[in-house]
């Protein structure tokens, strides 16, 4: 035990750096989305910044107080729905970001209304999936759909759509129709940007394969393809020939989307009526996920 204390130090250690990295890159990205892009154009996005976005719009406040002031009740709430490590991020990540949008000056970089529409989403969503991966947030309507989602039958997705569809309508009716209809443009090309910064290009499916011939397929899996392959013992199950009393062997192995295609036609090789289901995974970590060399 004692030998594993400067090991789990050292892990926490290089978290620590790289949440502070993280979190710094995605408040410098943000701060260039709000003032290089959509503030000086009146533009919006969605969530807490849309909101702080659009108050700005109509009362005239400064930007950095609203960011805080908007976010506050998500950080409290974020305090009792994930972590006090959690609110803490986020609060550092806010006040900073508030202090770099009230002091940088950036020049206006265009005044194409869709260029300022996709550009300042791009920066805005990945400062905030840079936040996320840090382990924090500078939006803080995630925290709240979350505890909505424990005490309704929607879900956080659900609630997500349902929120901002109501923000951009208040905007078409505060604002107008067509500060509306790009802020929608920012707020999907933010939300895709976050996704991006989450979970990466190479998007990982979790492919389950059933066959009487689980062996062989194994064998092409792991010496053909180069990946690992876990094995699952299933008990009598039905099919389409019916119940089935005989213990089968379920694999299952971790792939990216562009080799999807590759397996099932390597599993089609060895079985033809093999079952087999395909599901996104959102994050992997460890085992072999990367491809070993085949010799």
């Amino acid at each position: 035990m004692e030998n594993q204390s400067p090991r789990i130090s050292r892990i926490d250690f290089q978290n620590s750096v790289r949440d502070v990295f993280f979190i710094s890159a995605g408040v410098v990205m943000a701060s260039i989305g709000l003032k290089g892009f959509l503030l000086p154009n009146g533009f919006l996005d969605g969530g807490a910044m849309g909101i702080a976005l659009l108050t700005r719009i109509l009362s005239g406040i400064d930007l950095s107080i609203l960011i805080v002031l908007v976010n506050l009740p998500f950080i409290l709430l974020g305090i009792r729905q994930v972590s006090f490590q959690f609110a803490v991020k986020s609060s550092i990540a806010i006040v900073a970001l508030a202090i770099l949008v009230h002091l940088i000056e950036l020049p206006t970089i265009t005044s194409d209304k869709l260029l300022i529409a996709v550009f300042g989403g791009f920066f805005l969503g990945a400062g905030i999936g840079l936040s996320i991966r840090g382990g924090g947030v500078i939006d803080g309507t995630e925290v709240l759909a979350i505890t909505v989602s424990r005490k309704s039958s929607l879900t956080v997705g659900d609630f997500i759509s349902i929120f901002n569809v109501i923000l951009f309508a208040f905007a078409a009716l505060l604002v107008s129709i067509e500060t509306a209809m790009y802020s929608m443009l920012t707020y999907i090309t933010a939300s895709k940007t976050v996704d991006f910064i989450i979970h990466g290009i190479e998007e990982y499916i979790g492919v389950m394969i059933v066959s009487d011939l689980s062996d062989e397929i194994k064998h092409k899996v792991t010496h053909d393809l180069g990946r690992g392959v876990t094995v699952f013992r299933s008990d009598e199950g039905f099919g389409k020939k019916g119940a089935n009393a005989v213990d089968k062997r379920i694999l299952f192995c971790a792939i990216t989307r562009l080799e999807v295609a590759k397996l099932v036609h390597e599993v089609d090789k060895v079985d033809p009526d093999a079952f087999i289901v395909q599901y996104p995974i959102k994050d992997t970590k460890g085992g072999m996920i990367k491809k070993r060399p085949l010799h």
